[in-house]
């Protein structure tokens, strides 16, 4: 999508914001002892009084409002009868849509607490190469600088990135061109960043693993390796005066 008129703009902000603080509000209720359905109840609860509508749901018919993913799961993690442990790594991805436009975002962080210091690591390094990230989005920049980004962070700290795992466009619909936002240099990828594109970018970094593979069911990926592994994902607008994150929130 590209932003054009403020009308856009305006409905990108609200869903943005929606997802935002479903996002926020639904990691503050998580608890360990609590099932992932418990949680992803909560957030359909929350879309619901924002007057939202699960993207999964809608537009794949996925069994939940969001993606809830733990540990060895990665991404697309059913919400289920899964008790959520302290030293977990949750991941919670909320994307959703209203009035014709979607906004996605997601975060992995720690349950209660943990000795593991590599779990900490992955989700700091994940912040630091969402951070790079952002240096490198303005009109007329290359998308694969993005990757190029990222995947520096990584190297730089011992870490690696999922490959098979990036971010893409996201506007009128869940997934838009561009289809794949890379975390890692693509010289292939010539596609360049215009102002008013909307992009969900989402960092994956990983302990070890490069891949990720089908899971214990139809829809979550896996490290085959237990690598731990880290997301951070937002919604960004690309503006001359740089990313406006319209899924942050405060």
């Amino acid at each position: 999508m590209i932003i054009k008129t403020d009308e856009e703009f305006q409905g990108m902000k609200e869903i943005g914001q929606i997802c935002g603080r479903v996002l926020k509000e639904t990691i503050q209720f998580a608890k360990v002892g609590m099932t992932t359905k418990e949680v992803d109840d909560f957030a359909g609860k929350k879309l619901e009084e924002y007057g939202a509508v699960s993207a999964p749901i809608s537009e794949y018919d996925f069994p939940g409002y969001t993606c809830i993913s733990i540990n060895e799961e990665v991404a697309h993690g059913i919400p289920g009868s899964r008790v959520i442990e302290s030293g977990d790594i949750v991941n919670i991805d909320v994307s959703a849509t209203k009035n014709g436009f979607y906004a996605d975002t997601g975060l992995s962080f720690i349950a209660g607490e943990s000795t593991n210091e590599k779990k900490q690591r992955v989700i700091d390094v994940c912040e630091m190469a969402f951070e790079e990230a952002m240096k490198k989005v303005k009109p007329g920049a290359k998308v694969s600088q993005i990757g190029r980004a990222v995947h520096n962070t990584a190297r730089k700290n011992g870490l690696t990135v999922i490959k098979n795992l990036t971010g893409h466009g996201i506007g009128r619909s869940l997934h838009e061109d561009p289809k794949h936002v890379m975390n890692y240099f693509d010289p292939a990828d010539k596609s360049i960043l215009r102002e008013g594109m909307v992009l969900a970018i989402e960092p994956f970094i990983s302990s070890n693993a490069t891949l990720v593979t089908d899971g214990k069911d139809d829809w979550a990926f896996e490290t085959k390796d237990g690598s731990f592994v880290a997301q951070k994902e937002h919604t960004v607008l690309v503006t001359k005066d740089g990313p406006v994150l319209l899924t942050e929130v405060e």
